[in-house]
């Protein structure tokens, strides 16, 4: 191979990684559109983030169902996804207090 045909190639492939990249980009906000953080749904130490005070974030929950732990699941299917620690039995919006199960 000689320098010209090396240099396209190496062109050819920095192309296709930088428009691979920026089509990954512009699909991530839709993807964040479709889903939402549900409350008290997460299974100990599963959650993806906000598990309280002392805890940094993902992973980080002490119980199954904890009321200030979250995870994200397909937009609208939160209200409907069983909890048994949130007082409706089912997920949440926000954060909650659980009731004893």
């Amino acid at each position: 191979m000689n320098r010209i045909t090396t240099s396209r190639y190496t062109s050819a492939a920095a192309l296709t990684l930088a428009l691979g990249a920026a089509m990954t980009l512009a699909a991530a906000p839709a993807a964040a559109a479709d889903t939402e953080k549900c409350f008290g749904v997460a299974l100990k130490a599963k959650n993806d983030c906000a598990a309280g005070p002392g805890t940094t974030c993902a992973g980080t929950s002490k119980v199954d169902f904890q009321g200030n732990a979250w995870k994200m699941v397909p937009a609208g299917t939160c209200l409907k996804t069983p909890s048994a620690k949130s007082p409706t039995g089912l997920g949440q919006l926000a954060a909650f207090k659980e009731k004893k199960a």
